[in-house]
């Protein structure tokens, strides 16, 4: 018996039973799947820091032996130290990172020190014209976003520590200004580096009490909120080109700055004061020869 034919010439094919509960089945099923509300599997992304802190002797003994040890050494002491161990250019600031005054008198620029890490990055946040229906609105916000970004790394700051800070590339960001400046000092920071700026810079020179290395060694008016958010301290960080781990020596002067790993900060500073030593006394020879007046930079003996 032949099968009719379908209205395109072609046969008419029938579905058995079997093949239409099968095809329904896969339909339900896929309904199911569809269903808004149906439960899910939420995967959240795990991260894994590459690069962990080094350990070191961080007793307060071991740290004043360095800081005697550097005492008033140069960044170029320490760069020529830093050679004779095949570390060349390596902790060596971008030569932006410049100092925001320099006082050739008393060298109240030049500092040595710990190094506290902090690192910044772009806000994920952002306010247009007429966001706010008041300023006490537009005053809470800046509230809560400084809660985004605040000093947390004052919790673990000590006498001689330097805060190096990234700023995730966001330059036009003052870290340090006129009244921070000073809570700093009296917590017994020595230094901040950072490659962003510096506010308020006329009171901050003018008081003379925390130096700053800056990009370009220049101001920053803008603040925190809405520019940056703090993402972590103590951890790893790049800071004019150079990396950063958190205990490492910092020696800033007006030649700029260089960052010593603390597990050759010992052997490199003890180099370093040769080479410092013999420059003085050579510098003093050389004072007598042309009739100056031997001052504190060089050593007549």
């Amino acid at each position: 018996m032949k099968r009719p034919a379908s209205a395109s010439g072609g046969k008419v094919r029938f579905i058995t039973p079997i093949l239409w509960i099968c095809c329904l089945g896969m339909l339900v099923t896929s309904a199911r799947v569809a269903e808004p509300g149906a439960d899910k599997t939420l995967h959240t992304p795990v991260g894994v820091r590459l690069l962990e802190n080094k350990s070191f002797d961080d007793s307060e003994q071991a740290r004043q032996e360095l800081l005697e040890l550097y005492n008033d050494l140069r960044v170029t002491d320490v760069c020529d130290g830093m050679d004779l161990i095949g570390l060349q250019d390596i902790g060596l600031m971008n030569r932006r990172i410049r100092p925001l005054w320099r006082d050739v008198d008393d060298f109240s620029h030049r500092f040595v020190g710990f190094a506290v890490t902090v690192r910044h990055v772009p806000t994920d946040v952002r306010v247009g014209e007429d966001s706010f229906d008041s300023i006490a609105a537009a005053k809470k916000w800046k509230s809560q976003q400084y809660g985004r970004a605040p000093d947390a790394w004052l919790k673990v700051v000590r006498p001689g520590d330097v805060a190096v800070i990234d700023a995730g590339g966001i330059e036009e960001t003052g870290f340090i200004g006129s009244n921070n400046s000073l809570g700093w000092a009296e917590k017994g920071v020595v230094g901040v580096v950072t490659n962003a700026g510096a506010r308020d810079t006329d009171e901050i020179i003018k008081t003379k009490r925390i130096p700053v290395y800056c990009i370009d060694g220049y101001s920053t008016r803008g603040i925190r909120p809405g520019r940056l958010i703090a993402e972590s301290y103590n951890f790893p960080i790049n800071c004019g080109g150079a990396l950063v781990f958190p205990g490492d020596v910092i020696v800033a002067d007006g030649d700029g700055v260089i960052v010593v790993p603390r597990k050759r900060a010992l052997e490199v500073g003890r180099l370093a004061r040769e080479i410092n030593l013999g420059d003085e006394r050579s510098r003093a020879e050389r004072f007598k020869r042309l009739g100056l007046s031997l001052d504190e930079t060089v050593k007549d003996k």
